[in-house]
């Protein structure tokens, strides 16, 4: 079992309203080089979301099950096909979106005990929750180049050393798509 963190960044690291939705005042970023620059399986999951289970905070989850029902090219048959966990502790209901349901318990003893992949998609708090605990295997990133200077990090200041091997950097257009694997895992 590996715990995956995909995530679309700047170059400053930030992570913070990629499509605009949040209406902060560098949001958006994400679609700056068009739709086709995060359309399809670009973080390369394949057999991994077929196999594994996605990992879900709320906020995620609520906008996630809005966009990918709705959709029917393969990867977001792919995506409405997973399994997916909702880690949260307003939500009663999460049958908006097919093979959905809310994590029992805890989300560090729940990470512990999947014997599946965990692929875990925006979701920053679940993100430093399972960092804090050394639980990330690896990071699967696509930066974009633009630099905002405030927000939300995906690795937050203060934080002890991770030491990270690079499996994979590929340009794609103006972005860079990497993979990065904890070094001795």
């Amino acid at each position: 079992m590996s715990v995956i963190v995909i995530a679309f960044t700047t170059l400053d690291g930030i992570v913070t309203d990629p499509d605009g939705r949040g209406g902060t005042p560098g949001g958006g970023w994400m679609f700056r080089h068009g739709p086709e620059a995060v359309a399809g399986d670009k973080f390369r999951l394949g057999a991994v979301l077929d196999d594994g289970v996605m990992l879900l905070g709320r906020t995620t989850w609520e906008q996630f099950s809005q966009l990918w029902p709705g959709r029917d090219d393969p990867f977001a048959a792919r995506m409405n096909a997973a399994a997916k966990l909702v880690a949260t502790r307003t939500l009663t209901d999460v049958s908006a979106w097919a093979n959905s349901r809310i994590l029992d318990g805890d989300v560090v003893d729940a990470v512990k005990r999947e014997r599946r992949d965990v692929i875990v998609i925006g979701s920053l708090s679940v993100v430093h929750t399972l960092m804090a605990e050394d639980l990330v295997d690896e990071y699967r990133l696509i930066t974009f180049p633009t630099l905002l200077g405030t927000g939300d990090r995906l690795f937050p200041a203060g934080g002890p050393p991770v030491h990270l091997e690079c499996e994979s950097a590929e340009q794609a257009g103006p972005l860079v798509h990497t993979r990065y694997r904890r070094s001795g895992r």
